[in-house]
């Protein structure tokens, strides 16, 4: 009887090749895992690191898609609108106290910055419309022009406002002309220092003519013995001076030059030399010489993280000498909590960086520099402001830009902004997105207003209304 023989097996005795090997079941829930198999991996383990670069992943492409050439001008025109609505609404909740008290109107200090700012956002738009080189044609008689009125400060027709000789009266209208030197100065930087572009190596021709100028407008701010203007000017020269490409080692000088005349101005300044006493003796009489200071940080300290609500502050009601003008950031942290001063930062932060993108891109060195300067006096001047009222540094005397009660800062500052939003249309490929963009609202607005002119005419509108089709058939019925 023959042995049935069963059919040869392929790869009998060996080890299958992986592709055709049988998926491996899974075991019951709850077995214990082979002896040498490894552990299967734990998914939750990876979890908040994929969550992590999923949100890099989100960021980076929000970042990538708002990067345009027109993004500055945006960014711009968005933080600089933001602050000055802020500061309107903080100058009415803490000056209403104030000015009831002087037997004013609860609405008398913000009534006059809101008539400030409606003339400085029409002249913010004008001077963004200006091209780069009419800026460049204004750099002497602007200079010359700014001169001219910080002379008349010493003249009868200036006046002395807290022991600083910096104001202007003629006819019951003030004027603080050292606010518009330093546009002016910036200007006039700007134009200078590219023309000598090539020679600024050599220290004479830094020196000359920036020194006889910018010194004497400088000298002319720190006649009048504001030292805090003239400190925030020295920051606009420094910043022009460093961003035209004048070397570190020239810039030595001047600068160990300008800290001699300010500790000069210092140690001849009773008033002065109390302050910064106080401040670093750190044994300061909160009744006496730290009144201010300590009312500042008591107000912050009041605030919390979400405020008292606008409105509520408790040291505006005659606790707090200027709350609504060199104080007014402690206000916002009391009435808005930490959450309003962060805010305050995030939007000088964005108005930096909104400038810094115009010094990288624009093609112009006349922007560079003059963008620069701007940046350094407003951003400048908010940190110096934030530092005094942390009781970082003794109390200086310089506003929040855009946010403090004042006319001449506030117009000053919207006008320099607006310069630097001019600079801003024009980076490259800025103007043709920009006017894509208009020509798109233009048409939107066209749009959303022909039915009004519809409805205004006596047409057809709404659900009711009958197509050319039913109208001929019902007047055929």
């Amino acid at each position: 009887m023959a042995s049935r023989t069963s059919p040869a097996r392929p790869h009998q005795g060996t080890a299958r090749p992986p592709e055709q090997r049988a998926p491996r079941r899974p075991g019951p829930a709850g077995a214990a895992p082979r002896a040498g198999a490894h552990p299967a991996p734990d998914l939750r383990r990876g979890a908040p690191r994929r969550a992590l670069e999923r949100a890099g992943d989100v960021v980076t492409s929000w970042v990538a898609r708002a990067d345009t050439p027109a993004t500055s001008f945006y960014l711009l025109s968005a933080t600089t609108g933001i602050l000055v609505v802020l500061g309107l609404v903080m100058v009415l909740s803490s000056s209403s106290v104030e000015s009831l008290q002087a037997g004013d109107s609860p609405f008398a200090a913000f009534t006059s910055q809101l008539l400030f700012a409606v003339l400085g956002l029409p002249l913010a738009y004008a001077a963004s419309r200006v091209p780069v080189r009419v800026w460049k044609a204004l750099a002497w008689p602007a200079v010359g022009l700014a001169a001219v009125l910080q002379l008349l400060v010493f003249s009868p027709l200036g006046d002395e406002v807290g022991g600083n000789r910096n104001w202007i009266y003629v006819g019951g209208f003030s004027l603080q002309p050292s606010e518009f030197a330093k546009l002016a100065l910036a200007v006039w930087l700007g134009a200078v220092l590219v023309r000598k572009a090539p020679l600024l190596r050599d220290w004479k021709h830094v020196a000359v003519p920036v020194v006889p100028v910018a010194g004497g407008v400088l000298g002319l701010v720190l006649l009048g013995h504001d030292l805090g203007t003239g400190m925030v000017v020295m920051l606009v020269i420094a910043a022009a001076l460093w961003v035209a490409g004048v070397p570190a080692k020239i810039l030595l000088l001047p600068a160990a030059a300008l800290a001699a005349v300010a500790a000069v101005m210092v140690l001849t300044s009773p008033n002065r030399m109390t302050r910064i006493g106080d401040f670093l003796s750190g044994e300061c009489d909160p009744q006496g010489g730290c009144y201010q200071s300590a009312h500042g940080l008591m107000a912050l300290a009041g605030g919390g993280v979400t405020g008292l609500g606008l409105g509520s502050s408790r040291e505006k009601w005659s606790y707090l000498p200027e709350a609504h003008n060199d104080f007014i950031f402690s206000i916002i942290g009391e009435e808005l909590g930490l959450l309003g001063t962060l805010l305050v930062l995030v939007l000088f932060g964005a108005l930096a960086v909104g400038c810094m993108r115009v010094i990288k891109r624009h093609e112009d060195p006349f922007a560079k520099v003059v963008t620069a300067g701007v940046m350094a006096w407003v951003v400048g001047q908010a940190l110096v402001n934030m530092a005094v009222v942390l009781g970082l540094v003794p109390v200086i005397g310089v506003p929040l830009p855009l946010v403090s009660a004042g006319g001449s800062a506030l117009v000053a500052t919207l006008l320099a902004l607006g310069v630097v939003l001019s600079f801003a249309r024009t980076e490259p490929g800025a103007p043709a997105l920009l006017a894509t963009r208009a020509g798109v609202v233009r048409r939107s607005l066209v749009v959303a207003a022909a039915p009004l002119s519809r409805r205004s005419a006596g047409g057809p509108t709404g659900r009711g209304r009958r197509g050319p089709r039913r109208a001929e058939r019902g007047a055929a019925r």
